[in-house]
C-alpha cells in the first residue's frame, strides 16, 4: 500500500486555491494539474508499506500529536521546482512557520524509530497544484514566469489533525484517501 502523511485543508480553501489556478491551467502548460480534492501539504511520503504496518505507523503519529498543539498553516506565493524554466512541480507555498517544522521534524524521527529513513533534503512545504513531464522543453514553460507572478492569494488554515494518507495511482491520475487522522493535542 502507497502512503505517506499529510495536512489536508477544508473543501473550501482547495476551491478557493483551485480557482485561483485557473489562469495557470488555462496557460496551454504540458501539465498535469491536481484536481481540487487532492490538494494537500506532504508532511512525510513513506512509500509502499504492508498493511500490518499501519498501526505502527499511527502510534508514531499520535505520540508526536499528543505533544503538538492545534497551529495555524499559512499558504502564500507560487512557483515551481527546480525553476519556472523547467519546472517538475508547480506550487503553491505554505509559510514554513516553527510549528509545522518541528511538526515535520518530529514525525521525522518518529518515523525513523519504526525504520523509516529520515528525509534529509531541506523542507520545502507546498501544495502541489500540477505536474510538468521531465520530457517538456524549457521553451514550453515561457509563459510561466508572467501567469505565477500575477497569482496573489493567501490563505491561512487551522491545523487540528495529522492524517495518514493512501495514494492509487492509475492512467487518470492519483487518488488519495484518508486511512486514518489523529488530533492534535490540545493547547
Amino acid at each position: 500500500m502507497r502512503t505517506f502523511i499529510a495536512l489536508n485543508l477544508p473543501a473550501r480553501e482547495r476551491q478557493r486555491i483551485h480557482r485561483a489556478g485557473r489562469v495557470l491551467r488555462e496557460g496551454d502548460l504540458p501539465v498535469r494539474w491536481v484536481e481540487a480534492d487532492n490538494l494537500h501539504l506532504t508532511l512525510k511520503f513513506l512509500g509502499e508499506i504492508r498493511p500490518e504496518r499501519i498501526a505502527e505507523v499511527e502510534a508514531a503519529m499520535a505520540r508526536v500529536a499528543a505533544k503538538t498543539g492545534p497551529f495555524t498553516l499559512a499558504l502564500e506565493g507560487f512557483g515551481a521546482f527546480p525553476t519556472l524554466r523547467r519546472p517538475r512541480v508547480i506550487w503553491m507555498g505554505a509559510r514554513a512557520t516553527p510549528e509545522l517544522r518541528c511538526l515535520k521534524q518530529d514525525l521525522e524521527w518518529g518515523l525513523a524509530e519504526c525504520g523509516f529513513e529520515a528525509e534529509t533534503r531541506d523542507f520545502h512545504p507546498h501544495l502541489t497544484l500540477g505536474r510538468a513531464d521531465p520530457g517538456d522543453r524549457a521553451g514550453d514553460f515561457r509563459s510561466l514566469d508572467a501567469l505565477v507572478a500575477g497569482l496573489d492569494l493567501t490563505c491561512e488554515v487551522a491545523v487540528h489533525t495529522v492524517d495518514l494518507m493512501r495514494s492509487q495511482l492509475s492512467r487518470e491520475g492519483a487518488r488519495y484517501s484518508v486511512i486514518s487522522a489523529v488530533k492534535l493535542a490540545r493547547s
